[in-house]
C-alpha cells in the first residue's frame, strides 16, 4: 500500500510539475506573441481590412436604398447605413495606421482615436432601439413625439460628458479621471444593452402576439429577435472587457502589444456585430413611398 501511495504521489507530482511547465511555456509563447511586429501588423492590418470591408458594404447599401427610393429623403434606414459606413471606414484608419495610433505622445490624443469611434457605435445602433421604440409606441396607441428628442438628448449628454473627460486629460494626465472614462464607457454601452432588452423584447413579444397568417409576421420576428441577441451581446461583451480593462492592465485595449486581444474584442464586439446586423436588415425598402419609412426632420 505504501509503494502504491508512493508511486501515486509520484505520478501526481510528475502532472503537476508537467503542468507548471506548459503553463510557463505558454505563457512565455504569448509574451513572445503579444511583443513581436510581425504579430501586432497581423493583427492590426487585418482589424483595419474588416473594418473596411464592413464600411464598404454598408456604403453599396447606402447607395442601393437611395437609388431605389430617392424621394424619401434621409431615412432612419439611410442614416443608419450611412453611420455604419463612417465608423467602420474611421475603425479601418485607425488600426491602418496602428503603430503611429499606439505611439503617439500625448495619450488624450490615442483616446480619442480609439474611443470615438466607439461612441458613434452606440448612437449607429441606438438609432435601431429609436426606430423600434416609434413602431412599438405607435402600435399601442402611445405618445412618441419625445423619443426622438429622447435620444438626441442622451447621445448629446454622452458626447458632452466625453469631451470634458478628453479636456481634462488633457490639461492633466489623471489616473483617476482615466478610469473614470473606462467606467462611463461601461454605463454607455449598459445604456444600449438595456435599450436593446427593453425595445427589442416589447416589439418581439408584440410581434409574436399577431396573428400567424399575418404579412410579413414571421419575417420581422427573425429580424428583432437576432438582431436583439446580436446587439444585446456585443454590448455585453464591451461591458465586461472595458471593465476588466479599467482595472486589469492585462487586459488593456489601448496598447500595441496586445494584438490578440484587441483582434478578438473588435471582432466580437464590433466588426461581426455590424456584418450580421447588415446582412439581416439587407432587405431594400418598396419602390412605393410607405409610411413605414418616414424621412428625419
Amino acid at each position: 500500500m505504501r509503494e502504491l501511495a508512493s508511486s501515486f504521489a509520484a505520478a501526481a507530482s510528475a502532472t503537476a510539475a508537467a503542468a507548471a511547465a506548459a503553463v510557463v511555456a505558454l505563457r512565455g509563447w504569448w509574451n513572445d506573441v503579444n511583443e513581436s511586429p510581425q504579430w501586432q501588423d497581423g493583427a492590426f492590418f487585418s482589424l483595419a481590412a474588416a473594418y473596411a470591408l464592413v464600411s464598404a458594404v454598408a456604403l453599396i447599401q447606402l447607395i442601393r436604398i437611395q437609388r431605389r427610393v430617392p424621394e424619401l429623403g434621409w431615412t432612419t434606414q439611410k442614416i443608419f447605413h450611412l453611420m455604419n459606413f463612417l465608423v467602420n471606414g474611421v475603425r479601418a484608419l485607425v488600426f491602418a495606421f496602428h503603430v503611429h495610433v499606439f505611439l503617439l505622445r500625448t495619450k488624450v490624443y490615442k483616446l480619442v482615436l480609439l474611443d470615438l469611434p466607439g461612441l458613434l457605435f452606440f448612437s449607429t445602433y441606438t438609432l435601431l432601439v429609436l426606430f423600434w421604440a416609434e413602431i412599438y409606441h405607435q402600435a399601442r396607441s402611445l405618445p412618441t413625439d419625445k423619443l426622438r428628442p429622447a435620444y438626441i438628448a442622451v447621445n448629446s449628454i454622452i458626447y458632452v460628458v466625453q469631451v470634458c473627460i478628453w479636456i481634462y486629460l488633457g490639461i492633466n494626465d489623471n489616473t483617476a479621471v482615466e478610469l473614470a472614462s473606462k467606467i462611463f464607457i461601461v454605463a454607455v454601452s449598459f445604456v444600449a444593452l438595456l435599450g436593446f432588452s427593453v425595445y427589442g423584447g416589447r416589439l418581439f413579444f408584440l410581434l409574436r402576439r399577431f396573428p400567424i397568417e399575418s404579412k410579413g409576421r414571421q419575417k420581422k420576428l427573425y429580424e428583432v429577435g437576432t438582431v436583439t441577441a446580436i446587439c444585446v451581446t456585443c454590448f455585453l461583451i464591451r461591458c465586461v472587457v472595458v471593465a476588466l480593462s479599467a482595472f486589469d492592465p492585462d487586459v488593456s485595449l489601448e496598447v500595441l502589444d496586445h494584438p490578440i486581444l484587441d483582434l478578438f474584442y473588435y471582432t466580437l464586439a464590433e466588426i461581426l456585430p455590424s456584418a450580421l446586423v447588415l446582412f439581416v436588415l439587407r432587405k431594400l425598402p418598396p419602390k412605393r413611398v410607405s409610411a413605414q419609412y418616414h424621412p428625419i426632420n
